[in-house]
């Protein structure tokens, strides 16, 4: 019902005009979106080779480019990492097993983080009760950063599984809430109107409704809860686990391979890339594709 709702009184999307064929340069079109960006990543990848080769300082910061692997030398440890026979030290080969290990506990962390945030930031959005109840808790944990309950994570959970787990959802838990508020405090009225006069109870309401209508702002705090869990793998990686992406740069560091560090946090970037597309990919495919989500 929601969603015959929700399309009923939502704009036409389709043109009235006949489609014309999109040229490949067009603005907008994928290859056109490709070529724009790569040309950043070519001009980083430039300044990166000539500032090693001229040992450049970053003023500020302080950064000192002449200690950088090249970018040469990246490619070459990132080839042993997935396959090895090019290095072959503690890192050759090691790639895959790391990556299912570090995938796996993003995934737990944020299924958990969803499972809470999704329905509790719903209610919030819609009954002032809940809000009253909720809000000022939220509001008091979450500026707290995760360096900040690592000391507290360690001595009530311990390191491991759990504590780097903990930490994920923990982090992501708060863009997710904030983005299912925003959602569904931002539910047209004449939607709800429209359902109630069609005889819709007060969950149906809600179940049929708020949740399609708010799927954008919901969808938007899953991708930045995502990201952040990708960050905060690094953190909760780094003390008392073996195996993991995190664990990896970690021991890169100790043994100062700065190349290696680099490639993980190569690695670490592209998974929580593609994990952004198949997260998008999947809400395009449960929704059917409908305008509700961009």
């Amino acid at each position: 019902m929601t969603q015959a709702i929700v399309t009923d009184l939502a704009p036409d999307p389709s043109p009235a005009s006949p489609r014309r064929r999109p040229r490949p340069f067009a603005r907008g079109s994928a290859l056109n979106r490709v070529l724009l960006g790569s040309i950043v990543p070519i001009l980083f990848l430039i300044v990166w080779q000539v500032g090693r080769e001229q040992a450049w300082e970053i003023p500020v910061v302080g950064i000192r480019m002449g200690y950088l692997p090249s970018p040469a030398d990246v490619v070459a440890s990132l080839w042993d990492y997935a396959f090895g026979g090019i290095h072959d030290d503690a890192f050759s080969g090691d790639l895959w097993i790391n990556l299912g290990t570090s995938s796996l506990r993003v995934l737990v962390g944020f299924a958990i983080a969803s499972a809470i945030a999704v329905p509790l930031g719903i209610l919030m959005g819609r009954y002032y009760t809940m809000d009253a109840l909720f809000d000022p808790f939220i509001n008091l944990f979450r500026p707290i950063p995760a360096t900040a309950w690592v000391p507290l994570v360690g001595l009530l959970i311990g390191w491991g599984d759990q504590a780097t787990i903990f930490l994920i959802a923990l982090s992501a838990f708060f863009p997710i809430v904030l983005g299912a508020i925003s959602g569904s405090k931002e539910v047209p009225p004449r939607l709800i109107e429209a359902g109630r006069m069609l005889g819709a109870r007060r969950w149906e309401v809600l179940a049929q409704v708020v949740v399609p209508a708010s799927a954008p702002a919901v969808v938007n705090g899953m991708r930045v809860g995502l990201g952040i869990a990708w960050v905060v793998l690094v953190l909760g990686e780094g003390v008392g686990v073996n195996v993991g992406l995190g664990a990896n740069i970690i021991l890169a560091r100790d043994v100062v391979r700065t190349d290696m560090v680099v490639v993980g946090m190569m690695v670490v970037g592209v998974a929580g890339f593609l994990s952004d597309r198949i997260l998008m990919g999947a809400f395009q495919l449960f929704t059917r594709g409908r305008p509700l989500i961009k």
